[in-house]
């Protein structure tokens, strides 16, 4: 396999709405790092694309455009490439590591002729983190040790591609009680405990969390990290390049490099 860059991106509107914030900066950091590294496409792994009930989903069309949303003013809507070859080798990768996974078109069944439309959480990452793309959904109904293997099965899918793994994630969704999804403890305590195991590249230990205790920290995350834990699995080093939680939800930057043994 040939991941030559991986990354936890945000996937919040605030990162265009607040230019000074430090999100913006580690988004900006993480897009000279991603340009550095070269990746001729991108896998990039979104909680809030098309799901699929007990499957993996991954995107094959030709092009990929953002669709208009709450969140993102139309200015900054994302239309891009997508990656049809390397979207047919993630298929094939995870199914040959049994786990259930389909192609999934739009308006086509000709790949290069479907336009689809995204969601912010490929299309945020995606205006920084400029590249051809396979966009990939987790599945909740599947387990932490199916989502690492399919991180793995996605990172072999690369072959010789110089490619980059991106794992989209917002973190607790109740740090405000006036969010719109109220306040929860489990918010802050969640999101303290995840960015310390990204500062201490330990992302493996998610694997004996419980996904309940995401589920009540209303986290964005978990899925996407387990995933990310197994592409790059020990062999990259990682630099926490900004955190924090400016209204109800979490918000991280961290750069993945492959360590240069």
């Amino acid at each position: 396999m040939t991941l030559v860059f991986a990354a936890v991106a945000p996937h919040g509107g605030l990162v265009y709405e607040q230019p000074e914030a430090p999100t913006r900066g580690g988004m900006e950091e993480l897009a000279r790092r991603f340009e550095a590294a070269r990746p001729e496409a991108a896998i990039v792994v979104t909680p809030h694309g098309t799901l699929l009930d007990g499957h993996f989903a991954v995107v094959r069309s030709g092009t990929l455009s953002e669709h208009a949303n709450r969140f993102v003013a139309e200015e900054h809507l994302y239309t891009g490439p997508g990656e049809p070859e390397l979207a047919d080798a993630c298929v094939h990768a995870l199914q040959a590591a049994g786990l259930p996974a389909l192609g999934i078109t739009f308006a086509s069944t000709v790949a290069g002729d479907s336009e689809m439309p995204i969601d912010w959480g490929a299309g945020i990452p995606l205006s920084f983190l400029r590249a051809p793309a396979a966009v990939v959904t987790p599945c909740r109904a599947l387990s932490n040790e199916e989502h690492v293997r399919a991180g793995a099965a996605l990172a072999h899918a690369t072959g010789e591609r110089r490619v980059a793994f991106v794992a989209s994630a917002d973190h607790g969704h109740g740090h405000a009680a006036d969010g719109p999804y109220g306040f929860a403890a489990e918010s802050k305590d969640y999101d303290d405990r995840v960015m310390q195991l990204i500062r201490e590249n330990r992302l493996g230990d998610l694997v004996d969390w419980e996904p309940g205790f995401a589920q009540a920290a209303k986290a964005d995350s978990f899925w996407q990290l387990l995933m990310l834990h197994g592409a790059v699995g020990d062999a990259f080093d990682v630099e926490l390049l900004s955190y924090e939680a400016p209204t109800y939800f979490g918000m991280a930057c961290a750069a993945y490099t492959p360590r240069q043994d």
